[in-house]
């Protein structure tokens, strides 16, 4: 028999911790004993692993005698709390909030990109999990990095009300549906009105002008692909409830060519190539949704510069965008590193 592994879920009442749940049913990850952890107001909901119910406790500091993983996905200020605890109790953290990205002792880890980084995770007894935005985007970029080397990334997103979490998800339903109804609508997740409009907005602005989640994904993006890539993003919320899409432009120092693309993409680990626009192809949210791959297509030359090329990309933001590619970390640190 196989070892198996204590797992604790923290935030496991939420967006993300639900589909952590989900997704080590559907992995038949190797675990022994799980808890559910959540703030007081969520303790003693019984929720289910496997058939079997498990009742949400409180986290606490001392929540993790026993555990050997502890997923996060509780937001970055109770990261910053317990993960250190959790990793001081012997835990190994994979936190999905910004709290620990661009920390130099903590791995930042896209296992289709770099699962070496997972090595260094003794120094502080956490791995990192990238924003949902910039998972899809190394995933879909790393072959033709790997064959050309990008110097420069343009990217717009198309983010779902998801990747806020389930209140916004209800906002989104709510307003639509109020609309339709001829209502004022009630709004209190956002700054605006999200149901039949885009947001230009995501997370805070900073005095140069970009917000937050633009400069994760330019910071995280080199930490996990190359430091010396030139990136500049624009990020957007639209009223679509899960599903990230990107408008990506790179440029190569070496000609990469649309079929040479193609023939990279459609091998490689995590993407799926749906890429035929005569036909009506082309990746959409309504298809990522529910799946762990990143779509690609709208695969063309960019006509503006030398060695240009275009695409678009999808993925689930709650699964691949963060509880899949956890764990999948997961999945590598018990089949190479934990004993």
């Amino acid at each position: 028999m196989s070892k198996q592994w204590n797992i604790a879920v923290v935030g496991a009442t939420g967006a993300v911790g639900s589909q952590m749940i989900e997704c080590l049913e559907e992995r038949d990850f190797p675990v022994g004993k799980i808890s559910y952890l959540a703030s007081a107001r969520s303790a003693g909901q019984v929720l289910e692993f496997k058939g079997k119910p498990v009742v949400v406790e409180e986290l606490t500091r001392n929540s993790f005698e026993g555990v050997d993983i502890a997923l996060f996905s509780a937001g970055g200020d109770r990261s910053r709390e317990f993960c250190p605890a959790a990793a001081a109790a012997g835990a190994v953290c994979i936190d999905n909030s910004s709290a620990w990205r661009m920390d130099p002792d903590v791995p930042l880890v896209v296992p289709e990109v770099n699962p070496q980084a997972i090595a260094g995770y003794g120094k502080k007894g956490i791995i990192a999990n990238p924003n949902c935005s910039t998972i899809q985007m190394v995933v879909a970029l790393k072959p033709l990095h790997d064959y050309a080397t990008i110097r420069r990334i343009v990217v717009s997103t198309y983010q779902a009300v998801s990747g806020t979490g389930s209140k916004a998800i209800a906002e989104l339903d709510r307003q639509v549906k109020g609309l339709l109804q001829g209502k004022s609508p009630d709004v209190s997740v956002y700054p605006h009105q999200i149901a039949f409009n885009c947001l230009p907005q995501i997370d805070s602005f900073e005095e140069s002008g970009y917000t937050k989640e633009e400069m994760k994904m330019v910071n995280e993006t080199r930490k996990i692909m190359a430091a010396d890539i030139r990136i500049t993003a624009t990020a957007v919320r639209v009223p679509v409830f899960y599903g990230h899409s990107e408008s990506v432009n790179i440029e190569t120092e070496k000609k990469l060519t649309v079929a040479k693309a193609r023939e990279l993409l459609k091998k490689a680990p995590g993407v799926k190539l749906v890429d035929d626009p005569a036909k009506g192809r082309y990746p959409m949210p309504m298809d990522a949704a529910g799946q762990d791959l990143t779509l690609v297509g709208r695969i063309r030359e960019d006509e503006s510069i030398e060695n240009g090329l275009n695409l678009w990309v999808v993925a689930d933001n709650i699964r691949k965008g963060a509880a899949t590619n956890a764990v999948q970390i997961a999945e590598i640190l018990v089949g190479k590193y934990l004993k």
